[in-house]
């Protein structure tokens, strides 16, 4: 663990380096490893699906462990109303589709359902 937070504070200086010296700003986005503990979100969105709550946070899907939060797979047939920020439109079999981070999502009415590709 203490040597992951190395490795990520490592990165992240790099990252402000490069992006200072190339004028233009890039931001990348690693989804979390399924299991990884976290101890607080930032806003996240309860979504109740079959019984369990599920916890939804800039795309990233958690279940409750305790006081912590874990990372988890998206529940397939879930039911979101937005799309994470940097999600691509993706056509499928000549299904439109929306893609983050491996997890795909098809428009139903206003809203989003997780669905398997």
């Amino acid at each position: 663990m203490k040597r992951m937070k190395t490795i990520l504070v490592i990165m992240a200086f790099l990252g402000t380096i490069m992006a200072a010296s190339a004028q233009r700003r890039t931001v990348v986005r690693v989804y979390p490893k399924h299991g990884t503990v976290v101890t607080s979100l930032s806003s996240p969105k309860v979504v109740v699906h079959k019984n369990t709550n599920f916890y939804y946070a800039d795309g990233v899907w958690y279940k409750a462990r305790g006081r912590n939060y874990v990372v988890t797979a998206a529940p397939r047939g879930v039911v979101v109303s937005t799309l994470p920020r940097g999600s691509k439109v993706v056509y499928v079999n000549g299904r439109r589709l929306y893609s983050y981070m491996g997890v795909w999502y098809k428009r139903s009415g206003r809203q989003y359902v997780v669905v398997t590709v």
